[in-house]
């Protein structure tokens, strides 16, 4: 029988080593920074040496530390690559997506491209509506919130960035359509009107205008073509209308921006943390999110 200390030890002590620090670590595992501590303390009890120390420039591996550090890595990696290579293989890179239906059409999908190419053995299965019968199969959730979710890794992915928009029907020559004159378009959002125009309005210090007249649509997608047929307008994120905005058939009716108060979170269960795929996942997206 192999004389080893428990493996959750061994997987702190490499996360540890890697970010070189308690509290990186500890959020990387989705456990307190406590936990971290007494996992490398018992180790360090069970091998008899010290593998961390703290300097001035925060922690450094000792000499025991930094001979350990490269075998563990690859003992971790010999695993992995063990565990996948005897996976059913349409399975085990199947990455499951939660997402909203517009972050998904306008902002995923003209990105997937690089993501594909950057992983072609991942693939990816990308849907709105959560299957109650089979809440495990899902890897991780984009979500649209204030706040980050309990009881699992949480990351602001990106906060919204509101403008006011209309079709250039709605403009004189180029003066921008008065508020008052067209419908005001607004999102539902868990069956509630999401504010979006009542804080662009107090940010515009327009206190002339009634927020609550206009019309309501349960998705993005509905009011982004309404506003794109002339039927009223919009403040909207403006991440989600790239291409309208590039083309022209959408036009701010001033530069002005509002930055939130809502986001998108990828939210990643903790059992799927240790994933290799959606690490991979959750690294683009850090990527494409901050260009």
């Amino acid at each position: 029988m192999r004389s080893l200390p428990p493996l959750n030890m061994l997987r702190v002590f490499e996360e540890v080593a890697r970010h070189r620090s308690f509290s990186r670590a500890a959020k990387a595992l989705s456990v307190t920074q406590g936990a971290v501590s007494r996992q490398i303390k018992q180790l360090e009890d069970y091998l008899g040496v010290s593998l961390f120390v703290r300097t001035s420039r925060g922690l450094t591996l000792t000499e025991s530390g930094s001979s350990l550090s490269p075998h563990m890595s690859e003992a971790f990696d010999q695993i992995e690559r063990a565990l996948q290579s005897v996976r059913i293989p349409n399975l085990r890179q199947r990455l499951r997506i939660l997402a909203p239906p517009t972050w998904a059409t306008r902002w995923l999908s003209p990105r997937l491209r690089s993501f594909l190419q950057r992983y072609p053995d991942i693939s990816l299965s990308v849907t709105n509506q959560l299957d109650n019968d089979s809440p495990a199969e899902l890897d991780c959730r984009i979500r649209f919130g204030l706040e980050a979710a309990p009881h699992c890794h949480s990351q602001l992915l990106v906060m919204e960035r509101h403008i006011a928009v209309a079709s250039p029907e709605l403009f004189d020559d180029e003066r921008p359509p008065e508020l008052d004159a067209h419908p005001l378009l607004h999102i539902l959002h868990e069956s509630k009107r999401l504010k979006v125009w009542e804080n662009w309005l107090e940010a515009m210090g327009r206190a002339d205008v009634d927020a609550s007249q206009g019309i309501e649509f349960s998705t993005l997608d509905q009011v982004i073509h309404t506003a794109l047929a002339g039927g009223g307008i919009a403040v909207i994120d403006r991440q989600m209308i790239e291409r309208e905005l590039a083309d022209g058939s959408l036009l701010p009716i001033t530069p002005a921006e509002v930055v939130g108060p809502y986001g998108y979170w990828l939210d990643i269960p903790t059992d799927k943390r240790g994933l290799s795929k959606v690490q991979r996942f959750q690294d683009w997206l850090e990527l494409v999110s901050n260009p």
